[in-house]
């Protein structure tokens, strides 16, 4: 047996030495700095200086699935970054760095953690897979069809997962309710479009079979029997929103879903008496699902279209079915843009133009194209409009306006491109100038102002849940934070955003998460407001997520598109 070299122990332990030497000035020169005073102390081999994140022990698990660091010479604010950058952040490739549970900065917040609480205990499933969230989990109430799963009350919830990248859910929904789609849809015997999406679905259980059935609402069972128009299109923008945020295209190329996106294209595609490029809809229709004189043109599924539109655009395969698809949807893109920009914007200068309006004008060269009466302007507008922004309007068709200010068709007019940059900034402006009248102490209103007195009984019908400031009739609604959190980020205004989200912070959870708030300032629970409602609770989650992440932008906002820029602007008075 050789003996062991003399000094080889020595050796060894000079190594170690060394080696813990070394570790130890990489370790220091690795250290989190902050300003010019730490990176001065750094190693001199190191000319750039790097931006790291403090974290605490617990934390450091969930730095491995985020990119690496980059060298910059300088830190931008977010305010700095364009909408191109944030899109790419957020690209197809790269998955969310936290699977399962909330991220871990976020355990200690409890208005989060409750929140995520609360948005599981409403998950659906169907033969042991999720496919949904109920509506609303309260069981102080009688159940209503609040016990189903909305399609667009799923979607914050469905973009609260993914942000989470839980992705089995939101697939399972799309290919659930594409399945639904393809059923034979009859309303008192008189049989709808092929390509009309449920408003809800139920999952049914035999207890004696032991067996799962899924039951779809296309409007017979729904209040004044009225088919949703805006399902297809969320369904639509969903699919989008998954195969960016995965980057799994084969859901979206499945022949089934190519299908399903031209049935639901071809229906709002069909040509017939209408002569303007605006979707002809039902009151009712839409998340204002009771009547509010929202019928005719409402400016919420125009924007929806609009979106919708452009995501199939994406989504399509360019084959013999799909090209043809493709020049249907760029020709009604080019019209639809030109109508909504010119038609249904308003601000300072375009308001004093409609006040000044002559009637019964003829031919081309009318400048009152829909013969709107000047006398049919309401009183509250004028106060309403700041000098300084503007938005656009409820509804326009033939002698009629409706200057309603209604939030999610304007936020999701800005999230799709359909506002220029120009008129995105000015919806913001707007907000922050009437920020009592569309925030109040609950964000955030539907729509402003409310009906009243006569003009509500005969609109509404005399309907007691949508009295003023209450319900669809001017109420406050949680969920619509989200929307207005990426509208804010998308223009870069995310402090609007965090004031809102702040807000909201101080009431939902204590509250119960609300459907939604009652009075001018939202200050009162609603009357029939279900608790625990889900879409509630997810669109606060989502807003808080994307403000804490904007790379999440990318998934449900589209950059605009330069050959729709308008060649003449009606109005530029939001530039000035």
């Amino acid at each position: 047996m050789l003996a062991s070299p003399p000094g080889r122990p020595a050796i060894f332990f000079l190594s170690l030495a060394f080696l813990l030497r070394f570790w130890d000035r990489e370790s220091k020169d690795m250290s989190p700095v902050h300003g010019d005073h730490a990176s001065q102390n750094r190693n001199t081999r190191t000319q750039e200086t790097v931006v790291f994140e403090i974290v605490e022990d617990s934390d450091f698990l969930t730095l491995l699935d985020r990119p690496r660091p980059v060298s910059v010479e300088k830190k931008r604010s977010f305010d700095e970054r364009s909408f191109s950058e944030l899109s790419n952040i957020g690209s197809p490739c790269r998955r969310s760095s936290f699977l399962g549970s909330p991220r871990l900065n976020y355990e200690s917040h409890p208005v989060v953690s409750d929140a995520w609480e609360t948005l599981r205990r409403s998950v659906v499933h169907f033969r042991g897979q999720p496919v949904g969230t109920l509506a609303a989990v309260d069981h102080s109430v009688e159940e209503l069809n609040y016990d189903q799963v909305f399609v667009r009350d799923f979607v914050p919830s469905a973009l609260a997962f993914l942000m989470n990248g839980e992705e089995e859910i939101v697939k399972n929904f799309l290919l659930k309710t594409l399945r639904l789609q393809s059923l034979e849809k009859i309303v008192d015997r008189f049989k709808l479009g092929e390509g009309v999406m449920p408003a809800s679905f139920k999952v049914l259980h035999d207890p004696v079979r032991n067996f799962e059935t899924i039951t779809a609402d296309f409007g017979e069972s729904a209040i004044g029997r009225v088919a949703p128009v805006d399902s297809g299109f969320w369904w639509i923008i969903l699919l989008r929103a998954y195969t960016k945020s995965t980057g799994d295209t084969s859901v979206s190329e499945m022949p089934e879903c190519q299908n399903g996106i031209r049935l639901i294209l071809d229906l709002c595609l069909s040509e017939g008496f209408d002569t303007f490029p605006t979707l002809l809809c039902a009151d009712g229709c839409c998340m204002i699902d009771r009547r509010m004189g929202v019928y005719g043109y409402p400016i919420e599924i125009q924007a929806l279209f609009f979106m919708a539109l452009r995501c199939a655009l994406v989504l399509l395969k360019q084959d013999n079915c799909g090209k043809e698809f493709v020049k249907r949807i760029t020709d009604r893109l080019h019209a639809l843009s030109y109508h909504m920009r010119s038609y249904f914007w308003l601000d300072l200068k375009q308001l004093n133009d409609i006040y000044r309006y002559k009637t019964e004008e003829y031919s081309h060269t009318a400048v009152n194209k829909f013969n709107v009466m000047p006398d049919s302007l309401p009183d509250w507008v004028f106060d309403f409009m700041p000098s300084r922004g503007g938005y656009f309007i409820g509804n326009v068709s033939p002698a009629r306006m409706d200057f309603r200010w209604f939030c999610l068709g304007n936020c999701v007019a800005i999230l799709s491109s359909l506002a220029t940059p120009e008129q995105a900034s000015a919806i913001m402006d707007l907000i922050e100038s009437r920020w009592e009248e569309l925030v109040g102490e609950m964000p955030l209103k539907i729509c402003y102002p409310a009906f009243e007195s006569h003009e509500w009984r005969i609109v509404t019908g005399c309907d007691p849940k949508n009295t003023r400031w209450s319900y669809h009739n001017g109420g406050s609604w949680p969920v619509l934070l989200w929307l207005l959190t990426a509208a804010c980020i998308k223009t870069g205004r995310p402090q609007i955003a965090r004031r809102a989200i702040e807000l909201a912070e101080n009431r939902l959870s204590k509250d119960g998460w609300p459907e939604y708030y009652d009075g001018k300032l939202g200050r009162f629970m609603g009357k029939q407001a279900r608790k625990y409602q889900t879409w509630s609770i997810a669109g606060y989650l989502v807003a808080k997520m994307m403000l804490e992440d904007p790379s999440h932008l990318g998934m449900i906002a589209l950059e605009e598109d330069e050959q729709m820029k308008p060649l003449v602007k009606r109005s530029a008075s939001w530039t000035s």
